[in-house]
């Protein structure tokens, strides 16, 4: 009789976005897939993302669209406003993926939706992280924090831009580049005076403040700022309190944010970075989501990235006749997306942060201009992201 084959096994660390698509799509494809996660317990909230571009075709077979846009964060539409709150110009809206785009959705609330969908097996362990990882020839042993020793086929690394298992695997191929903004992020409460709007005030200094629904009833707010001032690594109240500075007389709802973060039990800082990498595999190790390719909310689109790559980098291991080959085709086929977003405008970062009332002038100017009339098309085709006429790989269950 012949031996039956042993399931391939992988670890991937990181139960974001990225890491639960590379779970459902390994374990779809008869893998036995171990999950480790950092924090104690599933993660809820956070901010606003979307699906978008292929990203769509990859959710459609997950068949979980529906569960998605019943999570819709209630979002209509996009409007920049001046320090008065007066509607300036409206982002276009319109289609699948336009600046608000049809699947909104908080990243807890995709998130859960993908743990909820997760096949039978998938053995999620919360509160570890990776402490070391010793690749050999015949596959990968991954020891955690709790001092087990998980022997894997494959361990995948889908954790956030900050990841501490990418660089100690890839080393010196890991490239951060620092886009010079910082945001802080957390959920305030929902007043009267909110709508159904993402409301969008840039002014001067470099400073940015956004208010956007949620479908929990309460808002999620974000202040950016160029030139942060040493706001990431302190705590919320140092946090906030060195924001207060750097907001102080920006008007509109910015006092209102600021009062709300103080309180806010989910604030979360950022120094904005893009990792640039040449190769997201070594090994038996690969790279998926922010942990290689951060986009960051600049770029926009690294949600649909993070769902795309676990669909991707499972076909391919499929199909391919090595595990060499298949990392070596997944990164050709989500190479061109990546590289897409990636490329921002040369300037992009001054234009969207002016520092002087002159440069907010002509920022604004440049708004009406590219918001209305036969400039439109143009702005609408700049929200589109992860958009490929490349057919998904074909996978073999």
């Amino acid at each position: 009789m012949e031996q039956q084959r042993r399931p391939r096994t992988a670890v991937v660390s990181g139960a974001s976005i990225a890491g639960l698509s590379v779970a459902f799509w390994l374990r779809r494809t008869g893998w036995d897939v171990t999950v480790l996660e950092r924090a104690d317990a599933f993660r809820d909230g956070g901010q606003n993302v979307d699906v978008r571009g292929v990203a769509h075709d990859v959710l459609d077979r997950m068949g979980l669209t529906p569960a998605v846009k019943a999570r819709n964060t209630t979002e209509t539409g996009t409007v920049l406003v001046d320090e008065t709150g007066r509607v300036t110009a409206d982002l276009p809206s319109d289609g699948p993926d336009g600046a608000t785009a049809e699947l909104e959705v908080l990243r807890g609330d995709l998130a859960r939706v993908l743990l909820d969908a997760l096949p039978h097996g998938v053995d999620v362990r919360y509160g570890l992280t990776v402490a070391a990882v010793d690749d050999d020839a015949d596959g990968v042993t991954v020891t955690t924090t709790a001092g087990d020793a998980l022997r894997a086929d494959l361990l995948v690394v889908a954790e956030g831009v900050r990841s501490s298992t990418r660089d100690l695997v890839m080393g010196e191929e890991v490239d951060t580049h620092e886009l010079g903004i910082t945001m802080a992020f957390g959920t305030i409460p929902r007043t009267a005076s909110d709508d159904d709007r993402w409301r969008w005030l840039t002014t001067t200094g470099g400073r940015q403040v956004h208010l956007r629904p949620d479908p929990h009833g309460t808002t999620r707010a974000i202040l950016a700022v160029a030139r942060s001032g040493g706001l990431v690594g302190v705590d919320r109240d140092e946090a906030v309190r060195r924001l207060r500075d750097v907001f102080d007389g920006v008007g509109w709802e910015a006092p209102r944010v600021l009062d709300g973060l103080a309180t806010s039990d989910d604030v979360y800082v950022d120094d904005l970075a893009q990792v640039r990498m040449s190769t997201w595999h070594r090994g038996h190790v690969v790279l998926a989501g922010d942990a290689g390719w951060c986009v960051t909310p600049m770029g926009g689109g690294g949600a649909s990235l993070a769902l795309t790559s676990g669909y991707v980098l499972a076909a391919s291991l499929s199909t391919a006749a090595t595990t060499e080959d298949a990392l070596r085709a997944y990164e050709e086929w989500m190479r061109p997306l990546v590289d897409d977003v990636q490329k921002l405008p040369p300037g992009i970062q001054h234009f969207a942060y002016p520092e002087t009332r002159l440069g907010l002038a002509a920022r604004r100017l440049a708004d009406k201009a590219l918001f209305s009339g036969p400039l439109r098309p143009l702005l609408a085709k700049m929200t589109e992201v992860a958009q490929t006429e490349r057919p998904l790989p074909a996978m073999s269950a």
